[in-house]
């Protein structure tokens, strides 16, 4: 932490100059400091003088300056008294201290922050101090988009998303790897899935023009304020991974919107093979063939009417019971009638899972 790099350098000037000084933020806190720390009252005195201006200043009995270029006084220099070697010491610890912001400036900009956040690299209280250092503001709404670009090799996609959101400042655009990005995008107000998708899509249409791979965008809840970013980078990365399992033809997948998908993927292995067996008492999912699945699928799409899946299947209505029948003998289960259709549906998902997941445990 910054803060830890400030305080050697108070403690090592404290060797040479026989003054009381510390370093303060925007906000009023004391970083670092000898001796003992003003009242908060000259504190938010001493940061509000320096604001605006960079230049050495004097203010209730003590030399301020601000260690920033900015607009506002990022980190502000308080030496008390205003004579010379006030004023040697306040430009000397300023400068030594700047030099220090420097260097955490490019070690730990505000991507990096949020890259540790989602990886949950950070506690919860240096999350908050960080925060406070870098300027983040912890309460804003933010929503984490994971995109995947499906293929091997260099796709070019950070430098896509990145123009797209130049922001450094609110958006933040992370690169796991070569073909997996993440996007925390900063929202005015608690935004809908539905609003989060017009986002997703048009990411999706410019990233589709500017790369040759096909895209699937993974996207969170809102998160309401930053302790809750990790929670929707972990959400975000599942609606991927149960998009490619049970939305296959979606290429943006939400969260919100997994369905009984989303449940299946977080039960164990085990579990999810004891059911099928449990389901499967007088045969085994497998023994079906093609146009039996076929037909199975199409007969969940019409709502289990008879009349209608026969129509979409060119088949005469007698043929499609034969067909019913047929999977009831192997199953053990009827599908004309509802609450065994909702069984069957459930373990035919689950079959797919552990087709597409065989190694998870």
């Amino acid at each position: 932490m910054i803060s830890k790099a400030f305080q050697n350098i108070v403690a090592q000037m404290s060797e040479v100059f026989p003054k009381k000084f510390g370093i303060a933020d925007s906000h009023g806190l004391v970083l670092a400091y000898n001796g003992a720390e003003p009242s908060d009252e000259v504190i938010e005195s001493l940061v509000s003088a320096a604001s605006n201006n960079d230049k050495l200043l004097f203010k209730d009995g003590y030399t301020i300056r601000s260690m920033s270029n900015k607009p506002y006084a990022e980190y502000v220099v308080y030496v008390e008294g205003t004579d010379e070697t006030a004023k040697y010491c306040c430009n000397a610890v300023a400068v030594a201290a700047n030099n220090v912001r420097h260097y955490y400036d490019e070690k730990y900009d505000k991507t990096n922050f949020m890259q540790n956040i989602i990886f949950d690299n950070l506690i919860s209280f240096d999350l908050h101090q960080k925060a406070r250092e870098l300027h983040v503001d912890c309460d804003v709404p933010r929503a984490v988009f994971y995109i995947k670009v499906t293929g091997t090799g260099e796709s070019g996609i950070y430098e896509v998303i990145r123009n797209m959101y130049p922001d450094k400042e609110h958006d933040f655009v992370i690169n796991v790897d070569s073909n997996n990005i993440v996007l925390i995008k900063e929202l005015k107000e608690v935004a809908k899935t539905e609003e989060l998708e017009v986002i997703a899509r048009q990411i999706l249409d410019t990233a589709s023009s500017e790369i040759m791979y096909p895209l699937s965008i993974g996207l969170s809840t809102v998160a309401s304020n930053i302790d809750e970013l990790n929670n929707s980078y972990k959400e975000a990365q599942i609606a991927i991974e149960v998009g490619k399992v049970f939305e296959e033809e979606k290429n943006i997948l939400s969260y919100d919107n997994l369905g009984i998908g989303r449940l299946i993927y977080q039960l164990p292995i085990k579990l999810c093979e004891l059911f099928l067996k449990e389901v499967f008492k007088k045969g085994n999912i497998t023994s079906l063939d093609d146009e039996t699945i076929l037909t199975i699928n199409k007969f969940f799409e019409n709502d289990l009417n008879v009349s209608e899946t026969s129509r979409q299947l060119f088949v005469h209505r007698n043929t499609l019971v034969y067909r019913l029948e047929k999977i009831y003998k192997l199953t053990g289960l009827d599908l004309r009638k509802f609450d065994q259709a909702i069984v069957f549906k459930v373990a035919m998902m689950v079959h797919k899972y552990l087709m597409s997941n065989p190694m998870k445990i």
